[in-house]
């Protein structure tokens, strides 16, 4: 099953830029998930249980790391194209 993911995250910090910036390249890591981050968001696309995996092991890693920052998550099984533009 396919599962597309738009994720913006909140740091709770004076350096937001800084956590967002470290967030989305820990997800550069993974080649088999389709990925696309805009001035709001980022939007992961793949197979449903990768996406989960690669969520839960990214926002664990983040809390860890930062310490309270907000995820906010809209999940939509069967997968988007995330090259639409419009």
């Amino acid at each position: 099953m396919q599962l597309s993911v738009e994720i913006s995250l909140y740091p709770l910090k004076d350096n937001y830029l800084e956590v967002i910036q470290w967030f989305i390249e820990r997800l550069k890591a993974y080649p088999q998930i389709q990925r696309h981050t805009n001035g709001m968001s980022t939007q992961l696309g793949g197979d449903y249980d990768q996406v989960m995996a690669l969520l839960a092991k990214e926002m664990k890693a983040a809390h860890e790391q930062w310490g309270k920052e907000v995820f906010v998550c809209k999940f939509i099984t069967g997968g988007v194209n995330l090259d639409h533009s419009e």
